[in-house]
């Protein structure tokens, strides 16, 4: 099969360029031919993402865009595989080419400022279908900046993304939660798929998934001494992210462990600053708190981190999409505490790997709670370890590929061109 990739850049900016990368590669060993289609190649500082030796690729800041999309069209893709477009206008000259597939990635079609979440009077997941009553929120609950004119041009923007989402042959997104999103906004269910996403499947310590470790029922790990515990935070530090809420916990979960507690904030952001006072503060009356910002950590570093956390707490306010870093400490064996919000829930299943805080709103008491559930025994950590392994194991390559590939088989026009594959994905 033909497969064009589309997406704003090349560069590996984020989650969706980091899933690209994986994707690619796999999908050319199984026999299909990609091109990449891309409107930008920014930012020079980041890396590019890696394509086969023979695959095409065409950039609109180089080409221009009709010289891109003619380029395009006389490659004669089978499929269109979509993830993020910034211009509608090119976005709707894409869908003409061939059957196309949109990877819903986040909220682009369904709230005005793509967050889905009320600010005021209290921060909490915004339930609204996406239409021309999100007007009449945008202000009262602070849902973006304070200038009409913007709240009316993204308005606009996120009313054609939703238009153009009506007119794809077929809509892929991650969580249940996603696809609930996607029908309650017109999109036909037959139209729309979830299915299990991509999650790198790195090395365990084998305490944590060596079956002979059992005893009684409960993983006897090794993996930690628990004199003192071991908490995470990793992601951009801005508000919605709840930073600011996990530190406000901080002293609830301490009073109630009776162990020092010492927590990592790896990444970086606006609300870094302001959080990193925060947690002087905490230290300055807590003896046994310890609390280190190290910035953004290089994928050895993080898993050196994760070798040796404890917990993971995703204090997320707003209804993140998937929440890709709690799989990737599951592959590690790490449990998370996180809010129960966006899509979560599909990952996290409260009391087996690791223990949810209720959402709507979000607490600090909530949180601490659910930091406690996690952390009350050496016994019940070593459980939620080994499963979060086990749960971890699901998002695996082959099964993110079966699915995408039964998508494009259903709306691919020629059938023969989807090859019998040789190797099939470990």
């Amino acid at each position: 099969m033909r497969i064009a990739i589309i997406n704003w850049t090349r560069r590996r900016v984020g989650g969706v360029e980091h899933y690209l990368s994986t994707v690619i590669p796999e999908l050319r060993r199984l026999g299909h031919e990609i091109a990449f289609w891309h409107e930008v190649d920014v930012p020079n500082e980041r890396e590019e993402i890696d394509l086969p030796e023979d695959a095409s690729s065409w950039c609109v800041s180089n080409l221009g865009a009709q010289e891109s999309l003619e380029a395009l069209k006389a490659w004669q893709p089978d499929i269109i595989y979509s993830h993020k477009v910034e211009e509608p206008g090119l976005e709707a000259e894409l869908i003409k080419i061939a059957p196309s597939v949109y990877f819903a990635h986040d909220y682009q079609g369904m709230c005005i400022s793509g967050t889905k979440t009320f600010s005021f009077p209290v921060t909490k997941p915004c339930g609204r279908r996406f239409d021309r009553r999100c007007l009449a929120h945008y202000f009262p609950h602070r849902c973006g900046g304070r200038s009409p004119l913007t709240m009316f041009k993204l308005y606009r923007l996120q009313a054609k993304r939703l238009e153009l989402l009506r007119r794809y042959s077929a809509i892929v997104t991650h969580t249940d939660h996603m696809l609930k999103e996607l029908i309650d906004h017109g999109l036909p269910a037959h139209q729309a798929y979830r299915f299990p996403y991509y999650v790198g499947q790195g090395n365990v310590p084998d305490e944590v998934t060596d079956p002979s470790k059992e005893m009684a029922g409960v993983v006897q790990s090794t993996k930690r001494n628990y004199k003192y515990w071991n908490l995470l935070f990793s992601g951009r530090m801005e508000f919605l992210k709840g930073g600011h809420i996990f530190l406000e916990a901080l002293p609830g979960v301490l009073a109630q462990v009776k162990k020092p507690l010492r927590v990592t904030f790896a990444g970086d952001g606006r609300a870094r600053a302001d959080w990193q006072r925060k947690a002087k503060r905490l230290e300055d009356r807590h003896e046994n708190l310890k609390i280190e910002f190290i910035g953004w950590a290089s994928k050895p570093r993080m898993n050196e981190i994760l070798s040796d956390c404890d917990l993971l707490v995703v204090p997320s306010l707003w209804p993140e999409p998937f929440g890709l870093v709690g799989p990737e400490a599951g592959v590690r064996g790490v449990p998370v505490a996180a809010f129960a919000v966006g899509g979560i829930a599909d990952w996290l299943e409260n009391g087996t790997n690791g223990f949810l805080a209720p959402g709507n709103p979000p607490t600090a008491d909530g949180l601490a709670t659910a930091v406690l559930n996690c952390l009350r025994s050496p016994e019940v950590h070593a459980r939620l370890s080994r499963n979060a392994v086990l749960l971890a194991q699901r998002f695996n390559i082959k099964n993110h590929l079966d699915a995408l590939l039964d998508v494009f088989e259903k709306i691919a026009p020629q059938r023969s061109r989807i090859p019998t594959p040789l190797n099939r994905v470990a």
